[in-house]
């Protein structure tokens, strides 16, 4: 006979939202249900409403757990590519997988679709977090860098493939950019990009 561990309430939640990202990436949006999550972790429905409250709180909970995870990510490969041991191109492909592989385009579209309309904040508030932890100076300077950052990754999430085949464009199109728009913002903010001479004159 086997017993289940207990756990805390901050493991539950953490159980809880691992799951529900779970969902997100499998079958989108619309799957993210506090029915579905209290299956797929073997808890009740009413366990899920104690911690969240709502369908819309377990989104919105689910959006600041994407937000704080990946940008943990982000912020090791910006700091990487500083030391010489990564590259622009990591943080800009973390960045655009954040909204599109991750589903983080697609939950925001749809909280925002269903009446959230603060389904942004937090991974707004985690990414400004991240741009200002940076650095207190270079922070300020790459706000703008990473407000377009951003609204590209967004934007390619929803249709950056159809746009990219209808004008004949790679793929990776909006990314190239974003690449070299990352690399001229850090160097304009005093950041030592190695090896970005080439990117930019392409």
């Amino acid at each position: 006979m086997s017993i289940r561990k207990r756990l805390t309430q901050e493991e539950s939640r953490t159980v809880a939202l691992e799951a529900a990202r779970a969902l997100l990436i499998e079958l989108g949006p619309q799957a993210v249900t506090l029915k579905a999550v209290a299956s797929r972790i073997g808890r009740t429905h009413a366990n899920l409403l104690h911690h969240f409250g709502s369908a819309a709180g377990l989104q919105k909970e689910l959006a600041r757990h994407l937000a704080v995870t990946i940008c943990a990510t982000i912020e090791d490969a910006v700091l990487a590519t500083r030391a010489g041991e990564g590259s622009p191109r990591e943080v800009v492909d973390l960045t655009f997988d954040a909204f599109d592989k991750e589903g983080g385009g697609a939950l925001a579209t749809w909280m925002l679709m269903n009446g959230n309309e603060d389904a942004l904040d937090p991974l707004l508030e985690t990414i400004h977090e991240l741009v200002d932890d940076l650095g207190e100076h270079e922070g300020a300077k790459m706000h703008d860098v990473t407000h377009a950052l951003c609204l590209m990754a967004l934007g390619d999430a929803l249709m950056g493939g159809p746009l990219a085949q209808s004008l004949g464009l790679r793929r990776t199109a909006a990314r190239d950019i974003a690449e070299k728009m990352l690399i001229e913002g850090a160097i304009a903010a005093g950041i030592v990009v190695p090896g970005s001479e080439g990117l930019l004159r392409n």
